[in-house]
């Protein structure tokens, strides 16, 4: 079966089937409340890096994406430079890692983590 990917919406931030199902794994393992904090920073080889923490804090103002056990928050800095970009879990060749598809990155990397606008 394939795997379930959409758009997201300008405004909003989107995750795969896979994506959803390596999270509620992960988070499972921890303590109730737990999310995963998404977030871009300054860095990486391409001017910007995505940044992934395991939080059990939630801001009033984070966008939160909950779904099938799945607890994703992502600050409003960090989704100005996310909006309608897809978040998925790839298990391939090269290893596993969370990756975002980003329809506002200009250029990548070879790592997958930096992106440029």
């Amino acid at each position: 079966m394939a795997d379930h990917i959409t758009d997201a919406t300008p405004e909003t931030v989107d995750l795969s089937d896979t994506a959803v199902k390596r999270i509620a794994r992960i988070l499972s393992a921890e303590p109730e409340g737990t999310s995963l904090r998404v977030s871009v920073e300054g860095g990486g080889c391409s001017g910007f890096q995505y940044k992934y923490d395991l939080v059990r804090e939630q801001e009033s103002d984070d966008l939160v994406i909950a779904r099938d056990g799945a607890s994703v928050l992502i600050d409003p800095v960090s989704l100005q430079y996310m909006s309608g970009s897809v978040i998925d879990f790839v298990d391939d060749l090269m290893g596993q890692s969370f990756q975002i598809r980003n329809p506002l990155a200009a250029a990548g990397c070879g790592c997958g983590t930096s992106f440029s606008i």
